[in-house]
């Protein structure tokens, strides 16, 4: 059984940093799209960026220049650093993996809050 186990979440101030992993166990991880999405309170969850296997990234405007997502194969692994943290970030982020219709993957996602 496929699972993606995110972790890194948790209660930052404003300003503040924090790097999201997800680890997958995919036997062929390397040949997965993987991204991060997110789902605030009330709202449809939306991606926040993307990395292909070819190693493409793509993000939302709202979070370029502050987010960097990336992956290391050896570790099976996906990252999302976040910086300049803002309230309106505060929402549920959730690892995507997918490599086709039949291999579409979520993981169970880690809840991010931006407080002071």
């Amino acid at each position: 059984q496929v699972q993606l186990v995110e972790s890194g979440g948790g209660l930052v101030q404003p300003g503040g940093s924090l790097r999201l992993s997800c680890t997958a166990s995919l036997s062929i991880f390397r040949l997965y799209d993987m991204g991060w999405y997110r789902q605030a309170p009330g709202k449809e969850r939306e991606l926040v960026a993307r990395t292909t296997s070819g190693g493409s990234r793509n993000y939302a405007d709202s979070v370029k220049g502050r987010f960097t997502i990336s992956r290391d194969n050896a570790k099976n692994t996906v990252y999302m650093q976040m910086n300049s943290l803002k309230p309106e970030d505060t929402a549920v982020y959730y690892c995507h993996a997918w490599l086709s219709e039949k291999y579409d993957y979520w993981g169970q996602g880690t809840q991010v809050t931006v407080s002071s």
